[in-house]
C-alpha cells in the first residue's frame, strides 16, 4: 500500500525539519506510539546528514507491535527517509520532503507499507488513508503547538 499526502504549512522549513527528524519526541504527540528510542548511530555520509536506527513500540487498540527503522535525516536537502530494519512488515518506507515556498513550506509525506500478516494487512488496508492523514495531522498540530497557530 502506498499513499502520498501534500500539505502547505505556514512554518519555516527548517523548523518543520527539526520537528520531523526529532523521532524521540514522537510519543509526546502521536498517541499510538508508546515509545521510540534511537538504538544506533551511523557515520554521516555528508555534511548536515544524520543516519540513525530507531525502535518504536506502537499500539492500535489491542494490537501492539515493535519495529526498527533506519532514518536518514538530510538537512541540506530537507528530506527524511525511513526504511525498515525489522518488525511486522514485509516492507516499510516513508519519505518526508520539505520545500520552502512563499506561503511557508510544502510538506510531502509518502508511505509505502506491506504487512507480513494477512489479517493485519487487511486491517491496515481498511484504514490506511485515514491513518496516514491522522499521522500528518499529528505533525501539523505539533507544529502549531511549538511554533504558534498557522
Amino acid at each position: 500500500m502506498r499513499h502520498v499526502l501534500t500539505r502547505v504549512l505556514a512554518y519555516d522549513a527548517d523548523a518543520l525539519f527539526r520537528l520531523v527528524s526529532d523521532v524521540e519526541a514522537y510519543p509526546q504527540f502521536i498517541r499510538w506510539i508508546n515509545a521510540l528510542r534511537i538504538i544506533g548511530r551511523w557515520p554521516s555520509p555528508g555534511p548536515g546528514v544524520e543516519v540513525f536506527d530507531a525502535q518504536a513500540e506502537v499500539a492500535f487498540g489491542p494490537i501492539r507491535e515493535r519495529f526498527s527503522t533506519r532514518v536518514v535525516a538530510d538537512r541540506p536537502n530537507l528530506t527524511i527517509a525511513v526504511t525498515l530494519i525489522s518488525g511486522p512488515f514485509r516492507r516499510l518506507e516513508n519519505h518526508w520532503r520539505l520545500r520552502p515556498i512563499e506561503a511557508g513550506t510544502e510538506l510531502a509525506f509518502e508511505i509505502d507499507i506491506e504487512m507480513r500478516s494477512a489479517l493485519l494487512g487487511r486491517l491496515l488496508a481498511a484504514n490506511f488513508e485515514r491513518v496516514a492523514k491522522t499521522l500528518v495531522g499529528c505533525f501539523e498540530s505539533r507544529a502549531a503547538q511549538l511554533y504558534g497557530g498557522a
